[in-house]
């Protein structure tokens, strides 16, 4: 079981470069002047999406850094963390649709794609971070032990 974890958590950092594809299709019709950055910014989403999919194959049971030791091992903290997580994956999944169906025909409607595939990458995560609040809550895993 410990080799399968390790091995998804090493697939995870694949999250990096895809990340850093994102940033460039992002940068791309800024430094070249492409007469609609949309088409390229939905690119970037599409990018930025698969990286934060990949990020959620990091093993739970460990914590990253300090700052999210402090957040998943804090109650309220990691109840705010969760509720700011499910609104941003609210707000771009609503934003598609928004986009698909307002904007339709539209250069709008490129970018309701991208950030379709970004909401549905953060409820995967979204459902990373609900398992890291259960492992590392203080209140519950002092009780047990």
């Amino acid at each position: 079981m410990a080799n399968h974890r390790n091995f998804f958590h090493i697939v995870s950092y694949s999250q990096y470069p895809l990340i850093f594809g994102g940033v460039y299709f992002i940068a791309h019709p800024l430094l070249f002047g492409l007469e609609s950055p949309l088409e390229s910014w939905n690119i970037a989403l599409l990018f930025i999406g698969l990286g934060v999919s990949m990020s959620t194959l990091q093993d739970t049971t460990i914590t990253q850094n300090k700052v999210s030791k402090r957040v998943w091992e804090d109650p309220k903290k990691g109840k705010v963390a969760l509720l700011i997580m499910s609104l941003t994956a609210l707000m771009f999944i609503a934003s598609a649709f928004m986009a698909m169906f307002l904007f339709k025909g539209s250069v709008l409607e490129q970018l309701s794609f991208g950030l379709l595939a970004l909401g549905i990458a953060y409820v995967g995560l979204l459902r990373a971070a609900i398992e890291m609040f259960e492992n590392h809550r203080k209140d519950k895993n002092s009780a047990s032990v």
